[in-house]
């Protein structure tokens, strides 16, 4: 068996604790306006084996044990080519590697066969609305209730990212019904406000795919880090 990863990241440092290799996994069914990877929409060619990917983990393994780091499958979204993930998973849990889940929870299901194999997942918030949640994906917000779900069975680790885009989400009232929303996932651990870029425009002209946001001027700094600190002053 062979999946389609788009590239891998040996030594990464802001996906998951620790220095961890991180696979980005080709293919997803949402189309954020504010993606900036269009590219790996599609699930590319099959270009790795189990094999090939544990062994190009486990040469990584010294630097884990080291720095409390480990793998992290990203993407893209990893849980669409969810058998290839659950044999590679299995295998590394017995090599006593920490494995993370950066993922939207918009796959095709059997996550509750994957998640006793993770440690940590790290969650992508798109909106908090059914309909702010369409009009930035495309899709309902029906897969990613389940996966939630799921995760709240499965007593797994959480750490939320919330994009932060301009004239979206970029104020008060989202901000608190933001903190009313994650009230019911459990565990978290942590949450990231992350302000939306525009690093991907040249991807979409180069791809040849329209781009809703190419007009959006890009996330204050500054006013992100404002309206998280309001965010956890009402979390705490």
């Amino acid at each position: 068996m062979k999946a389609a990863i788009d590239s891998i990241e040996s030594f990464g440092l802001v996906d998951g604790p620790g220095i961890r290799t991180v696979v980005f996994l080709s293919g997803c069914k949402l189309r954020c306006k504010f993606c900036h990877n269009p590219e790996m929409w599609a699930i590319g060619k099959n270009n790795f084996t189990k094999k090939e990917l544990v062994e190009k983990i486990l040469r990584n393994k010294p630097y884990f044990k080291r720095n409390n780091g480990g793998v992290t499958f990203s993407g893209g979204e990893p849980l669409l080519q969810i058998e290839f993930l659950l044999e590679v998973c299995l295998t590394l849990k017995k090599e006593g590697i920490h494995i993370a889940l950066d993922t939207s929870g918009v796959g095709i299901g059997r996550y509750d066969e994957i998640l006793p194999l993770i440690d940590l997942v790290i969650l992508d918030i798109k909106h908090i609305t059914e309909e702010g949640y369409f009009d930035l994906t495309g899709q309902t917000m029906d897969e990613f209730n389940k996966f939630v779900d799921s995760l709240n069975l499965k007593n797994k680790k959480v750490w939320i990212r919330q994009v932060v885009i301009p004239n979206v989400n970029d104020n008060i009232k989202y901000v608190e019904e933001l903190n009313d929303f994650l009230k019911k996932i459990k565990n978290i651990e942590k949450v990231e406000f992350l302000p939306y870029h525009n690093l991907g425009n040249e991807k979409y002209k180069k791809l040849g795919i329209n781009n809703p946001y190419i007009e959006k001027e890009v996330m204050s700094i500054n006013k992100c880090n404002e309206l998280y600190e309001h965010f956890i002053n009402i979390r705490n």
